[in-house]
């Protein structure tokens, strides 16, 4: 699984800033999402970007199988 947050804030013209101040998350947190693709948020702030925007999780999640990962099940 990947986090697609780089792509949804370049989508919707928003900065990693933006949604740190839109979601009331930490900034550590807000800015790891934006820039690593393989953190995956807690369930807490999935929800609290899912409520702030309005969107289904996945929008901003990505889960695909082992093999693309070059990873043995």
């Amino acid at each position: 699984m990947r986090n697609k947050i780089k792509q949804f804030l370049e989508s919707r013209g928003l900065s990693a800033y933006r949604m740190i101040q839109d979601a009331k998350i930490s900034d550590t947190t807000g800015y790891k999402l934006a820039a690593d693709p393989t953190y995956i948020p807690s369930s807490k702030i999935l929800e609290a970007l899912c409520e702030t925007y309005r969107i289904q999780p996945g929008e901003i999640l990505e889960w695909f199988p082992a093999e693309e990962k070059g990873e043995d099940d």
